[in-house]
């Protein structure tokens, strides 16, 4: 993944996720890659955003529903990939849930480029 993710118009929800990983490697990145492609697939999903230093990292995943959110949070799969991040590879994480009511964007368009 990677760039901004192309939304729709609010509302809509973001499940944002912080973390601080611990040292442990362990299949983390193949299982990171594996829980955004089967999110893509879930009904509602809209988008995905992820960003991480060798301190922190926040993933967004936006969603059209409360109820999408939650039925991501039981999919059996990411349930599995939750427990591991909370026995190996997470020092620490927060998830907080948030209506998106407005949103804006911005881009260079290349036609305009002063060069």
């Amino acid at each position: 993944m990677s760039g901004i993710a192309k939304l729709p118009q609010p509302p809509y929800y973001a499940a944002i996720f912080t973390s601080q990983r611990t040292n442990v490697e362990k299949g983390y990145g193949r299982m990171a890659e594996k829980m955004e492609e089967l999110a893509s697939q879930q009904k509602d999903f809209l988008g995905i955003e992820s960003a991480r230093d060798h301190e922190l990292g926040i993933t967004i995943s936006y969603w059209d529903s409360l109820e999408a959110i939650k039925s991501w949070k039981d999919n059996s799969a990411h349930k599995v990939a939750q427990e591991k991040g909370k026995s190996e590879w997470y020092k620490n994480f927060s998830v907080r849930i948030s209506k998106v009511e407005k949103a804006y964007t911005f881009e260079v368009n290349e036609d305009n480029n002063l060069d």
